[in-house]
């Protein structure tokens, strides 16, 4: 089953200074592409939920201590499944009725206790500045002071508590008008109720600590999960020069790309925002000249990527131009010419 994807051109809002987005690929490829269809979320959506179910179920029985932690990890990467199913919600392909975007976003970071809104309009807003100095996730660039390092491994180690803080305090003070604070509002009371039931529940029956553990000990190794997702995207890649050149597609391996919905294949996310996770790999595919042509940058590992942001640090752009151009000269044979903008 086929919907045409109705969305208004979110693309157009974001700047392109290499090259008009029109010219990457046809418009009759990107209309295809947009098409929003019902069976791959149908059918992946209810399985990743009934895995985490019986994860959670095994966890909550089993005997076994490292039975029970390999659990714990296994929900945490699949709650990294979920949020790249809400991830899509907000930039409205995963469902066809925009209202069903929202509610699954809502219900989906309800456990992890994010406000949606917030962080909709966060992401929407790092696309648009992507890689910039008005980019609101651009925090591994700075002047690599003691306060840059510590957020910067702040991030690593504790990611998720920085994600409460940032999505459900800074940001709606920083940026919110009253149509996002109402919103947030709603949302705090469904956390609030959320909560208060799930407490008073296991209270109620003696399994208060047995509840906390399978509900939080998985929400720290989402954290760390997502932490290295989100500094692999765009840790090192050139600065303020666009969608294109400044975002990093990880080819990675069929299991990340199966259970966390295509996001390593990011640079065509990026250009196309309204594309679905479906049909990220044939984008690639379409835009594969123009990112050889900018020189833009593709890897292989989310481990290899993220252990050299760990031993690199904070970046200054002084060293991001150290380590393009170090990478250009392993990249690029002898007596080649270089990408234009690369």
């Amino acid at each position: 089953m086929l919907a045409a994807c109705s969305l208004p051109d979110t693309e157009k809002l974001i700047p392109q200074p290499q090259k008009a987005r029109k010219d990457l690929i046809s418009r009759e490829d990107l209309m295809r592409l947009r098409e929003l269809r019902v069976g791959p979320n149908l059918f992946k959506l209810p399985m990743f939920i009934a895995a985490m179910l019986a994860l959670t179920w095994l966890a909550w029985s089993s005997e076994s201590i490292a039975l029970r932690w390999l659990s714990y990890i296994a929900i945490g990467y699949l709650w990294m499944s979920i949020v790249t199913f809400m991830h899509d919600g907000l930039h409205g392909t995963l469902f066809v009725r925009k209202w069903l975007n929202w509610v699954f976003g809502v219900l989906a970071m309800t456990p992890l206790l994010v406000s949606y809104v917030a962080f909709k309009e966060d992401h929407l807003e790092h696309h648009r500045y992507n890689r910039s100095p008005q980019d609101p996730d651009a925090f591994t660039m700075g002047k690599r002071g003691f306060l840059d390092f510590v957020l910067f491994y702040a991030y690593v180690l504790i990611g998720a508590v920085l994600s409460l803080v940032h999505f459900n305090l800074l940001y709606p003070i920083q940026k919110f008008n009253a149509k996002s604070w109402t919103i947030w509002a709603v949302e705090m009371v469904i956390r609030i109720a959320f909560v208060w039931g799930l407490v008073t529940w296991a209270s109620a029956n003696g399994v208060l600590a047995k509840t906390l553990e399978v509900w939080l000990i998985p929400f720290a190794f989402f954290s760390l999960f997502n932490s290295a997702r989100f500094i692999a995207e765009h840790y090192g890649t050139p600065w303020n020069v666009g969608q294109l050149a400044g975002t990093r597609t990880i080819v990675s391996n069929p299991l990340h790309s199966y259970f966390w919905n295509n996001i390593n294949w990011h640079i065509g996310h990026h250009l196309y925002p309204s594309v679905p996770w479906y049909n990220l790999v044939e984008l690639h595919e379409l835009l594969k000249p123009e990112i050889e042509a900018q020189g833009a940058i593709v890897d292989k590992s989310y481990t290899a990527v993220f252990l050299a942001a760990l031993r690199g640090g904070p970046e200054t752009e002084e060293r991001l131009e150290a380590s393009l151009a170090a990478r250009r000269e392993v990249d690029t044979p002898a007596g080649a010419d270089l990408p234009s903008g690369a």
